[in-house]
């Protein structure tokens, strides 16, 4: 349930997130208000960033929205480490009238391949693993016996390292793997959903269409398989590794694994529209029912490390800047590492990044029905976030509108307020009591 935020409910929740003590549900700083626990990110709310300044640029993105028939979005600009800028735009929820705010929560699809990686190489810092570990057979990462077996004996050559860069051997020549729930039931005989073990069983019973290492191609199956590796590295699931190791220590308390059904959206979860007269697709719980893909028609549980991220815009912000290059704020990882991550032959499909260019210019795209993210980092200190819970046809047609509709804003503010946006909802060091969510 998403819950709408009057003026006089966010007075008192900054009251008891300063001055009170703020139970600790999992592992969100929350306060309850009304009944209902609620993320202290609600301090950061559109009013903060109503300003003359920005009204001409908020134009192109109410146009661009209009265009696409987007529903709602969230933007955030950050300028030298600093948050200036978070608004939501359009419906959090058609169907309750309520509008996006900073503090609401959208899919980040493949944004979630940055997550991942960045465990990836703290880990390799931490000397829990290596990019050059393999990943399958006796003595490997994954020496589990159901995959002991693979059709092309080079599987056993796939190394960490092959994963994060997509050189893994595996192409969508056939369909993506992480979405063809039904074709891997009925091969193998095993009832719907399907689980992440088993979509990997089902690759292998297939050849490679490269030679690990010697080719590219963007793999979705190839970053879910990191999210095992990162399990057996670390000795904790892949959720909880990422938010105590890698978001809490940068003051990101609001990023989860999101679910496959509203009925299971976390709280102040947008709701997701895919594109008018898109087809449905058999439910892939296997009830035989036809639903959105967005809600039910893809096992977004199931993709887990390659996009099943859920996030606020600012807090989003936040992981872009801890590895951005810069100095200021100290990124979470060594210059090494960023540097491995952002390198590339030819500057595309590199580790996490969607895209790492000489020019400086970095950028993370996701996109799958009812979704649309991409986050942008410039060579200036210049960086932006842009999320959305509704999706296109041609996803790719999207993107590079979505980066037009935002070089055409960071144009149009000649000038920027000196506020830090960050300093609204910096998580407060606090004594928590550990309650139950009712």
């Amino acid at each position: 349930m998403i819950l709408p935020v009057k003026p006089m409910r966010l007075l008192i929740i900054v009251f008891l997130v300063l001055f009170m003590v703020v139970p600790k549900v999992g592992t969100e700083q929350v306060a309850m208000i009304d009944g209902h626990y609620v993320p202290v990110n609600l301090r950061l709310d559109n009013s903060l960033s109503e300003n003359d300044m920005f009204v001409n640029a908020e134009v192109g993105v109410e146009w661009f929205m209009k265009n696409w028939d987007i529903k709602g979005a969230s933007v955030a600009v950050a300028k030298e480490g600093k948050l200036l800028y978070a608004r939501g735009f359009g419906y959090a929820s058609l169907d309750d009238s309520i509008p996006v705010e900073p503090y609401h929560r959208f899919r980040i699809a493949s944004v979630s391949k940055l997550v991942t990686a960045v465990a990836i190489m703290q880990l390799q810092e931490e000397g829990r693993l290596s990019v050059n570990e393999k990943v399958f057979g006796p003595g490997a990462i994954l020496d589990d016996t159901i995959f002991d077996h693979p059709r092309d004996k080079r599987a056993f050559d796939i190394t960490v390292g092959h994963l994060l860069a997509h050189e893994g051997g595996w192409s969508q020549r056939y369909g993506d793997q992480m979405f063809m729930p039904e074709v891997i039931s009925r091969t193998l005989g095993v009832p719907m959903p399907v689980d992440l073990k088993t979509i990997i069983k089902f690759a292998l019973t297939k050849n490679l269409h490269f030679t690990p290492g010697a080719g590219q191609s963007y793999s979705n199956l190839g970053y879910a398989i990191l999210g095992l590796v990162i399990e057996e590295a670390s000795g904790m699931d892949y959720e909880s590794y990422c938010r105590k190791k890698v978001l809490e220590p940068l003051g990101i308390y609001d990023m989860a694994l999101g679910k496959n059904l509203p009925e299971n959206a976390l709280p102040l979860e947008v709701s997701y529209y895919d594109v008018d007269n898109a087809p449905l697709r058999p439910s892939i719980y296997g009830t035989g029912e036809m639903v959105p893909a967005s809600r039910g028609g893809n096992d977004i549980e199931t993709l887990g490390a390659a996009g099943a991220w859920v996030a606020t815009a600012p807090d989003l912000m936040r992981l872009l800047l801890a590895v951005d290059g810069f100095e200021f704020p100290k990124d979470i990882l060594s210059p090494e590492s960023i540097e491995f991550m952002t390198d590339a032959e030819n500057g595309y499909a590199p580790v996490g990044w969607r895209a790492t260019l000489s020019n400086g210019v970095w950028w993370r795209t996701g996109s799958f029905s009812g979704t649309s993210a991409m986050m942008k980092r410039m060579p200036d200190g210049t960086a932006w976030v842009v999320l959305m819970n509704s999706s296109g046809w041609n996803g790719p047609e999207l993107t590079g509108d979505i980066d037009q509709m935002m070089a055409k804003f960071l144009q149009r503010v000649s000038q920027w307020p000196d506020t830090d946006l960050f300093s609204y909802y910096t998580p407060v060091p606090l004594k928590f009591a550990r309650v139950s969510e009712p």
